[in-house]
């Protein structure tokens, strides 16, 4: 089936990554740019072909650097081009290749370099310490809450409501990062088994630390260009095909976490446009967002491959493994690789993007592919993206 909507078509053609780390010693303008270049170099573009740059980063009191956006540019050839910079907290890894589609399919750009980076380790004494900020000084504040605090609420609520084990949940981390064993840039890859999740220290019940990504620094970027010039630099281009977003309610008290709605809204505009009537039967590899391992089934649940409390059933069949019926996170996702934040979402859609182009090496599902899809996630439970490709 051909969607009814009309845009200028828009393809990847090169994509970079560096090393996902704790503290890694390049500045957050060199790491923008070692990926930059290496997504330029499979292109076959240099940096004055192009048009355009689209920049993605989270809070500036990460890097530690005012207006993050100006800064990066020095670092991702922003410099007398145009160049935009998104925020959409975690979300924002998705939403920079969707700002750039949006370029290309617009008429407005040709070529654009799309970039994200985040260097997570200089927030001192911990990166925890940025989200002291960002709650209701009335109704949040007074309960000194944090992230994972808020987090395990959502995840005890997943747990009971659907009647879910910790043990269930745990097998996420086991397979993403065993997946992330074949990923060169991995930074948290291992074979663990359900017993080590449960054994691990348990930072806020039920969230215990195998249950969570890592603290990263890292870099991503991919060339994403008109048709045209697609077919004139390649014969395997990757076409995005949907792009979808949403926000909640940013009231995350009065909403019931069990259910990702934000995502299931995000998800069916990107698959109305990619003209998806069936996610499950219709996309062959998936990469949700995974900075918990919960975040995983929740999040499959909200695009709509699995209903309602049965992702941990179907993962628990092997239909997420990388051999499985719909492979989930064959990069080894955060939980494996890293979660430099913005970096982060921009590295799972390339990942996809390597799986449809068939260059993903060792990563490479079994099964043969056409359709994938990448998701992000951010903001206090409300805000996701989302992004379609098929080869």
């Amino acid at each position: 089936m051909k969607s009814n909507l009309y845009f200028r078509r828009v393809a990847v053609i090169g994509a970079g990554l560096t090393l996902f780390r704790r503290r890694l010693l390049e500045t957050p303008q060199e790491l923008a740019w070692e990926a930059s270049r290496k997504a330029l170099d499979e292109a076959g573009l240099d940096l004055k072909d192009i048009d355009c740059v689209v920049i993605g980063s989270a809070p500036d009191a990460f890097d530690g650097v005012h207006m993050k956006g100006e800064y990066l540019a020095h670092g991702s050839g922003g410099i007398r081009r145009m160049v935009t910079r998104v925020f959409v907290g975690g979300a924002t890894g998705v939403m920079v290749p969707i700002t750039a589609w949006y370029h290309v399919a617009s008429g407005l750009c040709q070529k654009v370099l799309a970039v994200a980076e985040e260097k997570m380790s200089p927030a001192r004494p911990h990166p925890q310490s940025v989200f002291r900020y960002i709650w209701d000084p009335i109704t949040e504040k007074p309960l000194n809450p944090n992230l994972i605090w808020i987090f395990a609420m959502e995840m005890h609520r997943y747990m009971y409501v659907n009647k879910i084990s910790k043990e269930e949940i745990a097998l996420v981390s086991v397979k993403n990062k065993r997946n992330a064993l074949n990923n060169p840039y991995a930074q948290a890859a291992g074979n663990i088994t359900v017993d080590d999740v449960l054994k691990s220290e348990i930072l806020v019940w039920p969230v215990q630390l195998l249950d969570t990504s890592p603290v990263s620094d890292g870099a991503a970027a991919m060339v994403i260009v008109s048709e045209d010039i697609a077919r004139r630099y390649t014969d395997t281009p990757v076409w995005i095909e949907g792009v979808g977003w949403a926000l909640d309610n940013t009231e995350w008290t009065g909403r019931e976490l069990t259910y990702p709605r934000y995502l299931e809204y995000a998800a069916r505009m990107a698959y109305k446009m990619a003209a998806i009537e069936r996610p499950s039967k219709e996309i062959d590899v998936i990469e949700p967002y995974d900075p918990f391992d919960y975040k995983e089934l929740h999040h499959i649940e909200g695009l709509m491959i699995a209903k309602r409390g049965e992702a941990p059933k179907l993962l628990k069949e092997g239909v997420f493994d990388i051999d499985g019926d719909i492979p989930s996170s064959p990069s080894g996702g955060l939980l494996g690789v890293g979660n430099p934040i913005a970096a982060a979402g921009l590295m799972k859609t390339i990942s996809i993007y390597w799986q449809l182009k068939g260059t993903a090496g060792k990563m490479q599902v079994k099964k043969p592919v056409h359709t994938g899809l990448a998701q992000a996630w951010g903001d206090l439970m409300q805000a996701s993206t989302v992004i379609v490709m098929r080869n």
